[in-house]
């Protein structure tokens, strides 16, 4: 048994979503797991403190905080989005992914690498949200991206391969895991809203999203 993560002998099949290439596990984690898992994290982020990025070009803040686990952290910066070893804010390399994390991608990926960066969003206001976009700054795109929602259900947003194409939603609870790959890999998709105070789970209230992602190409 891997810290955090229970036992699983065979991995659960997904629900129907609507989109080939993207499964849907809902209740992957147990209350059980999911607090462990909180509790790690909210250690881990007490010592390395999210920050709040700030828009390309705009310098916009976002309405959510960030931060990263792995060898290569996702970053905004002035002329764009990208990957760096370390914190921006502090210089830093960012702390390893979570074993539990690292256990929940050899499970759903079906991918032989694992994975290089643990992206942490936290929408902690009721205002937190995340537009449409598409994950395409990894060279692996034919890893997928494995995401994991704690704490608050969203309302989450997926639309087509150009953002102004017909778009469909559906909620994610905490503990569901959501995989986005194959065809739909690089699919539009975003966070309408979050439905503030419907889990107790994170201290303070709000949703933690954690997504898995394979940045380079195996050698």
């Amino acid at each position: 048994m891997t810290h955090g993560l229970p036992k699983v002998e065979a991995t659960p099949k997904p629900v129907e979503t609507g989109f080939e290439g993207i499964s849907l596990y809902p209740g992957f984690l147990g209350e059980a797991a999911q607090a462990s898992l909180v509790a790690e994290l909210t250690a881990a982020l007490k010592a390395e403190k999210p920050y709040r990025p700030l828009m390309p070009r705009t310098g916009k803040p976002w309405s959510i905080h960030q931060m990263n686990f792995g060898d290569r952290g996702w970053i905004s910066r002035p002329d764009g989005y990208a990957y760096s070893s370390t914190n921006p804010v502090n210089g830093r390399k960012w702390p390893a992914i979570p074993a539990a994390l690292l256990a929940l991608w050899q499970h759903v990926a079906d991918h032989p690498a694992p994975p290089e960066c643990c992206l942490v969003n936290l929408y902690d206001t009721p205002k937190s949200r995340m537009g449409l976009h598409r994950d395409e700054d990894e060279e692996a795109l034919d890893a997928p991206v494995v995401s994991l929602s704690l704490g608050d259900t969203c309302v989450f947003r997926v639309g087509g391969f150009a953002r102004g194409d017909k778009s469909r939603s559906f909620r994610l609870a905490s503990g569901d895991v959501l995989v986005i790959g194959g065809p739909s890999r690089l699919r539009y998709h975003g966070v309408d809203r979050v439905i503030f105070g419907s889990s107790r789970l994170v201290p303070g209230g709000g949703r933690i999203n954690l997504t898995l992602r394979r940045v380079t190409k195996p050698a």
